[in-house]
């Protein structure tokens, strides 16, 4: 039995024509069509609703769309499942999601992470094959798009409810596979939390935890015989052309008489993606195995974290402040960030680490933010 995983799908105007009229190979390359299409099962996230009708939510961040015939596209790929749970799955209202849910019950795409409500956006999914049985689940971070008890959205990661449903998904299957939405854009490695969090989802009887979201090749670590991996890129998404956009690794799971975990490193082009040559193959494993190898280090990830969280602290008081864009840069680049010190003396700062940090203030304020009539 052996399992594809994808990570973020989006079709973009680089490619919208290419998924209109369903032309997977110029998608993804001859040679790596042919890995693609010769898996028993092929696995991805559908990051943006498939919807011709824009209705964009509040929120922080950009409302993707794609059009209804780049289902076209999606089905081509033929995938055995696709996850919703995302961050992006409500850009364009509760419309957006269901007609993504439609045209993907229509040609015949099962689909989990979001829902009516939260209990059906945790349903689970189960793959079977020549008796060996793998489930699935897939949940996100807690942004703009996530299910309550009463509204529709994505699975969110619950500590309190998602480690229930992964332990009682490893009770009906030999295998089980979490997909995780989340993780800091950009960033190559686990965050303190991130780690203690898929470590532990690794503890409740997942083999393999993948995240994704984060648009950037990652790290892995093998713990207590199960594998994470700490970010594998893209999968089709053409937004940007960067170091972190540009290559992305698929994910091959084997299932015989043991499970196994191979890469397939692949490399963005004009239209899509394809196979990585050798060349760039080995630069993008060789930087994968590096950073696998750093994580290890005692006391790495947190110290590289905590470098990390301080050299992003000005961009976050930034947007805090509600500073324009002109004033900031001005601020920035000639006046070493003396306005925003000016601004967020050391009792601000305490006031905003008490809000954030304490569990009663945080619920409290989120609550209440989202009552503002916009």
């Amino acid at each position: 039995m052996e399992i594809i995983i994808g990570a973020d799908v989006v079709p973009t105007e680089s490619n919208f024509n290419l998924f209109k009229s369903g032309q997977v190979k110029e998608l993804l390359g001859s040679n790596l069509y042919n890995i693609w299409r010769t898996a028993d099962f092929r696995i991805f996230n559908l990051e943006v609703p498939l919807t011709d009708q824009k209705n964009p939510i509040d929120k922080n961040g950009p409302n993707l769309i794609a059009p209804t015939q780049a289902i076209k596209g999606i089905s081509a790929l033929n995938p055995d499942l696709v996850t919703l749970a995302n961050n992006h799955i409500l850009d364009q209202g509760l419309e957006g999601l269901y007609s993504t849910q439609r045209l993907l019950k229509e040609h015949d795409i099962p689909s989990i992470g979001a829902g009516e409500n939260i209990n059906q956006a945790s349903e689970t999914y189960i793959l079977t094959h020549h008796g060996i049985s793998v489930g699935i689940y897939a949940c996100a971070e807690n942004e703009f798009t996530i299910a309550t008890e009463m509204d529709p959205g994505a699975n969110p990661f619950d500590p309190l409810e998602s480690l229930d449903h992964i332990r009682k998904l490893k009770d009906r299957c030999d295998y089980v596979i979490v997909l995780y939405h989340g993780g800091k854009e950009h960033y190559r490695y686990p965050s303190p939390y991130l780690q203690k969090v898929c470590r532990k989802i690794a503890q409740k009887g997942a083999d393999l935890v993948v995240c994704q979201h984060s648009h950037c090749v990652g790290a892995f670590e093998k713990f207590e015989g199960s594998t994470i991996i700490y970010g594998q890129g893209n999968f089709i998404f053409n937004k940007y052309n960067n170091e972190f956009w540009n290559n992305s690794i698929l994910i091959k799971a084997s299932f015989t008489d043991k499970f196994e975990v191979n890469y397939i490193p692949v490399f963005k082009t004009d239209q899509g993606i394809q196979l990585a040559e050798k060349k760039e193959a080995e630069i993008i494993i060789s930087g994968f195995l590096k950073r696998s190898s750093e994580i290890l280090e005692e006391g790495f990830v947190q110290k590289n974290y905590k470098s990390y969280a301080k050299e992003n602290l000005p961009n976050y008081l930034r947007r805090l402040s509600g500073e324009n864009r002109w004033l900031s840069g001005i601020d920035r680049r000639l006046l070493n960030n003396l306005l925003l010190k000016r601004k967020y003396k050391n009792d601000k700062l305490l006031v905003i680490e008490n809000i954030i940090e304490c569990e009663s203030h945080r619920e409290l304020i989120l609550e209440g933010l989202k009552t503002v009539e916009r």
